[in-house]
């Protein structure tokens, strides 16, 4: 990967509590296509949608959402390519630090189930939401990659806070800007406010939960996945967890990445 950007930290111990409806100074890249801002409700069970309103976000009025041929590549050509980039959803904004690609034919992925009730968003065209629970408490948020049938996603394990922090904390019960605040996959899906209704949202599309444009890393650390010892050996060994060299915002365990 051609880096084209310089990542820069997002946490800074002297750095005060911003209001939610602002951005962290520093911590952005722009491109030059505006797409209209907007926020969402939490969904009822009448709605598989939230509503919709104008919210502004002044550090990203000009920031391009990805389109849908962006995600419609294998999920371990992808899972390296959404790091840097930018989750939003109401006045939250976040970085993605660490992903891990859960590939067809993968003994660790859930498509290796078939088409499910649950599963059948990562049989979808790449580039939609595909959201689970884990142990029933944690909601995972996974980008689908691939084409139409394919069964592929990549896991989102890790985010650095850019906007919203207030809001950030409230949904965390957390009232810190450490990395603990994001480092772990159920501590993004919280920290976005999104339940299971959200799997097969379209990303691509302004407004609810958007993927966005942003600088790729200088470099990578790469390592086997974790928490998938049920899968066969090749799959448990394979090193499909990628992560932004040099920043905080990365879960545990760190001991297993290396450059890559």
């Amino acid at each position: 990967m051609n880096p084209t950007h310089q990542f820069k930290p997002v946490a800074s111990k002297s750095r005060k509590t911003v209001r939610s409806s602002q951005c962290l100074e520093g911590r952005t890249s722009h491109s030059s296509k505006a797409v209209t801002v907007r926020t969402r409700t939490k969904p009822s069970r009448k709605q598989t949608r939230p509503q919709s309103s104008p919210v502004s976000l002044p550090c990203f009025r000009n920031t391009t959402i990805l389109p849908p041929e962006f995600f419609q590549i294998d999920a371990l050509d992808l899972a390296p390519r959404l790091l840097g980039k930018f989750l939003r959803r109401d006045d939250v904004v976040l970085q993605i630090t660490e992903v891990e690609a859960y590939r067809p034919n993968d003994s660790a992925c859930h498509g290796r189930f078939g088409v499910t009730a649950r599963t059948a968003p990562v049989f979808g065209p790449g580039g939609h939401a595909y959201v689970y629970l884990c142990y029933g408490l944690h909601t995972m948020l996974n980008v689908v990659a691939d084409k139409e049938g394919a069964g592929a996603a990549v896991l989102i394990r890790a985010c650095a806070p850019v906007c919203g922090l207030e809001t950030i904390q409230e949904r965390r019960g957390q009232q810190t800007e450490k990395p603990i605040l994001l480092t772990g996959p159920g501590k993004v899906g919280q920290a976005l406010g999104i339940t299971t209704e959200w799997s097969n949202h379209p990303l691509y599309t302004p407004g609810g939960l958007e993927l966005l444009d942003g600088p790729e890393p200088d470099k990578i650390l790469i390592g086997p996945r974790v928490g998938i010892e049920y899968a066969l050996p090749e799959h448990v060994n394979a090193l499909w967890r990628f992560a932004i060299a040099g920043s905080a915002w990365i879960s545990a365990p760190k001991n297993t990445l290396r450059l890559s």
